[in-house]
């Protein structure tokens, strides 16, 4: 029986000593994030399913090469980011984005009470994501959709932290100019 209590980095410190079930809190931890992850890019749940598991291969066959003393959810995030981007060149992406999120300042201006507006915005701005270079849209979606740090997506896409704050920067701004804000 796996030890739920476990950081991350101690279970695949388990994992990496043959102790198999380990493995368990690593799923059980990140499936739904990865799940979520996967669905800003894809929209279709069973192809998103499948990269998951995917993911979940590759984390474990890779195991050994993890480093314990560095940040497991940047690892895992990485394996993610390289299988959802080769999914990305096989398939046209759908985005669905809350614009509470992405542009907070715009969407206190409209009339929040009619739904639809908002309906129409949401679909403006997943139709003006799709304008963005790949290099600003992720980025974007680590940061706002998935809570991570700019030190995590800087891990995880293997590029400086003061670059995730640019392109994140440039991303909202491209927006707010295609939209006209």
């Amino acid at each position: 029986m796996p030890n739920f209590n476990l950081s991350d980095e101690e279970a695949l410190k388990q994992v990496q000593r043959g102790e198999v079930e380990a493995f368990e809190v690593i799923v059980e931890r990140y499936q739904e994030k990865l799940l979520r992850y996967g669905r800003k890019f894809l929209n279709r749940n069973e192809d998103i399913e499948e990269i998951v598991q995917e993911i979940f291969v590759k984390a474990y066959v890779n195991a050994k090469g993890y480093d314990t003393s560095r940040k497991f959810s940047s690892w895992i995030y990485r394996i993610a980011h390289n299988e959802f981007v080769n999914a990305l060149k096989k398939k046209k992406p759908l985005y669905f984005f809350d614009l509470d999120i992405l542009l907070p300042r715009f969407v206190a201006k409209k009339n929040l009470e009619e739904e639809t507006f908002r309906k129409e915005d949401r679909e403006k701005i997943s139709s003006l994501m799709d304008k963005l270079e790949f290099k600003y849209k992720e980025p974007l979606i680590l940061h706002y959709f998935e809570d991570l740090s700019y030190k995590d997506i800087s891990d995880i896409l293997r590029i400086p932290v003061s670059t995730v704050g640019i392109r994140i920067k440039r991303a909202k701004e491209a927006i707010k100019k295609m939209y006209n804000i």
